[in-house]
């Protein structure tokens, strides 16, 4: 029996250190942000990697389960890039990160976040294309780019986005046409200006269909 007793002492400690490590992880992601992005005014200065877990950090929300749920700094002014490290965060709902000078490319692992609400990128200088891995974003129901310097097209995969209320890439570099189908039918043609896009509503206001 004495065997068996140390084996079921050491599982369970195992499964106590679980949700830490999965924390820690998490950490580490956001501190992998950090170290990518300029902090003029200090307003990452809680973020310390020695810490058991970012749940205590300012702009961190974490859930009863110390799983971070929400990142907010909008409006911090912050620049730099986003890097491949956020899709780690596998249970961040809300990503606020609008009104600052980030720029670069979008991550194509921000399609890993499945349980994101709301993405909020507007303002910034991001560039390049959409990635079509937000499509894999099913929960995800306010997308905004707005202001930003994107390019190509609008990734058609974005209409299997059923539960998408907000969509707006007003302000962008971006071609081709606007989608019809799933929400994009019920999104107002100011979700759209200042493109280099045509669809039937704009019918009359562009000269021609701009390819990409």
């Amino acid at each position: 029996m004495a065997p068996l007793s140390l084996f079921s002492v050491f599982v369970t400690f195992l499964l106590s250190l679980t949700p830490a490590l999965s924390t820690n992880s998490e950490g580490n992601a956001l501190h992998a942000l950090r170290r990518r992005l300029s902090d003029p005014t200090n307003v990452l200065q809680s973020w310390d990697p020695t810490l058991v877990n970012p749940c205590t950090w300012f702009h961190v929300t974490c859930d009863s389960n110390n799983h971070v749920i929400r990142l907010d700094l909008g409006n911090s002014n912050v620049s730099g890039a986003l890097g491949p490290e956020l899709g780690e965060l596998k249970h961040l709902q809300y990503l606020e990160l609008y009104r600052n000078e980030i720029g670069g490319k979008i991550p194509e692992e921000l399609g890993s976040l499945k349980n994101l609400v709301s993405m909020d990128l507007y303002e910034n200088k991001f560039e390049g294309e959409i990635p079509k891995s937000i499509a894999k974003l099913k929960s995800l129901r306010f997308l905004r780019l707005n202001n930003n310097k994107l390019a190509g097209s609008i990734p058609r995969e974005l209409t299997s986005l059923s539960n998408l209320k907000v969509f707006d890439v007003s302000n962008n570099n971006l071609c081709g046409t606007i989608p019809v189908d799933g929400p994009f039918a019920t999104f107002p043609m100011e979700s759209f200006e200042n493109n280099r896009l045509s669809g039937p509503e704009l019918q009359g206001l562009v000269p021609y269909d701009f390819g990409c």
